[in-house]
Order: C-alpha cells, then sequence, then structure tokens
C-alpha cells in the first residue's frame, strides 16, 4: 500500500470519475508516501493548515491505472523523514478501485498530525 493524503472534500467532490489533484496538473504526478510514519511528517509540513477532516487513501499499487515511480524529494524530503527516502509519485489519475481503504489524519490540540485511524 502506498499512503495519499487529502482533504475529505475534495475526495468527495467528484465520486464518479477518477481521483486527480492539483498536483497531477502542476507537478505532472500524484504525491504518495511509502508508509504512516513519512504520511504524517508529509501531513505536519503541508497540510497543517486544512480545515475539516484530512484522509489518507490507502492505495493498492498494483491496482493503479497509471504507473509508479518512487523517487527521492526534491530539493529535499520534509522535517521528519529520513534523507534517503523514496516516494512514490503515481504518474496519473487515481482510479478509483485502487483504493482500498481510507485513515484519518488525527490531530492534537496544536495541529500537529500525530497518528492514523480508522476512518468513521
Amino acid at each position: 500500500m502506498i499512503f495519499h493524503l487529502v482533504p475529505l472534500d475534495d475526495w468527495l467532490k467528484a465520486p464518479d470519475r477518477p481521483y486527480a489533484p492539483a498536483s497531477l496538473a502542476d507537478d505532472g504526478f500524484v504525491h504518495c508516501s511509502p508508509d504512516e510514519e513519512t504520511t504524517l511528517a508529509v501531513a505536519n509540513a503541508f497540510y497543517r493548515d486544512v480545515r475539516g477532516p484530512l484522509m489518507v487513501l490507502l492505495i493498492d499499487e498494483d491496482a493503479l491505472d497509471a504507473r509508479v515511480r518512487w523517487e527521492a524529494a526534491d530539493p529535499a524530503p520534509p522535517p521528519g523523514c529520513r534523507e534517503d527516502t523514496e516516494f512514490p509519485h503515481v504518474y496519473g489519475r487515481i482510479n478509483r478501485t485502487a483504493v482500498a481503504g481510507m485513515l484519518e489524519v488525527e490531530r492534537d490540540e496544536d495541529g500537529n498530525a500525530v497518528a492514523l485511524a480508522l476512518w468513521s
């Protein structure tokens, strides 16, 4: 499984179409993370200002229609990630059939992402 952070409202916008975040148009790929620890670090670095539920899509890499390349962060990984971390980048839309589940990012009183929990 690979992990992708998404505000819940963004995920729910077009449930009948493959998911395509802004990063696909801006960067040419969908940013993903390899594990829970890295996902939490990315949430703290880039998603602290997201209002409402912040979700993590659990994506079955083998079920994706688009290709995945594991690449180093450019210019550097966010704080809390090892320097040698490689990130899965999905070069295309996320077909919803590849999403095996979804977790919610739990935040502490200061807004820090501290854990991933089952979404209810």
